[in-house]
């Protein structure tokens, strides 16, 4: 287990940080002291930063190669991603009780649920692309061990949601919600969005060499 410690110490913490936080009892009294936005911009950068520090972390583990490294495994996360930021801009902050990450889900209308009527859990799905594209491109044990795990998360995470909304819900509300129109409608909302999504690619493609040490396009 040699130099495997900041490895370990890095998913110790960040699964400490996305547990404790949450806390019913833990997250009422952080809210009362800075309220909801500030409670969730507060998570949202710990989850930022505990994330870097797992991948950087990753990278600085004994290199114990699984599968050999080759170009064109680069072009998979690259095209991934591009997707991961559309999905994510269509996702966030629009109603969706059938998963997390949905705000104002009073709202939600299944005969125009936007993304959630093509995607359930459009965030986990982002999560699941984001692991398996980025574990083809990183063939070592740590990165392997890390990508695995959040994709098997992604996936356990959709059973688990699905479980959780039907007790919530009830079964009937929840098999109407889930009964979505799939009409492809166009919206200067939408199309805001995917300009988002795209400044939001540029912006990872900018800084993964800085903060991860990696260099997507070479």
């Amino acid at each position: 287990m040699a130099g495997w410690g900041e490895f370990i110490a890095a998913f110790a913490v960040f699964f400490l940080s996305h547990s404790i936080p949450v806390r019913p009892a833990n997250k009422a009294r952080v809210v009362a002291r800075i309220g909801a936005r500030g409670f969730t911009l507060g998570y949202s950068a710990l989850s930022i930063a505990v994330l870097t520090w797992l991948i950087v972390a990753a990278g600085r583990a004994p290199m114990v190669v699984l599968w050999a490294w080759a170009p064109w495994q680069n072009h998979v996360p690259l095209v991934a991603m591009a997707l991961v930021c559309v999905i994510a801009c269509l996702a966030l902050g629009r109603p969706n009780p059938l998963s997390f990450g949905g705000m104002n889900n009073a709202a939600f209308d299944p005969a125009q649920p936007g993304i959630v009527g093509w995607i359930r859990h459009p965030l986990l799905l982002a999560l699941l692309l984001w692991s398996l594209s980025h574990m083809l491109a990183n063939g070592t044990l740590s990165h392997v061990i890390l990508f695995a795990v959040f994709a098997g998360f992604s996936l356990l995470g959709m059973k688990i949601i699905d479980r959780r909304q039907k007790r919530v819900l009830g079964i009937e509300t929840w098999t109407q919600m889930s009964q979505t129109s799939r009409r492809l409608s166009v919206t200067v909302g939408g199309l805001i969005r995917v300009m988002i999504a795209a400044a939001l690619y540029g912006v990872l493609l900018w800084l993964h060499g800085p903060v991860i040490g990696a260099f997507p396009l070479g």
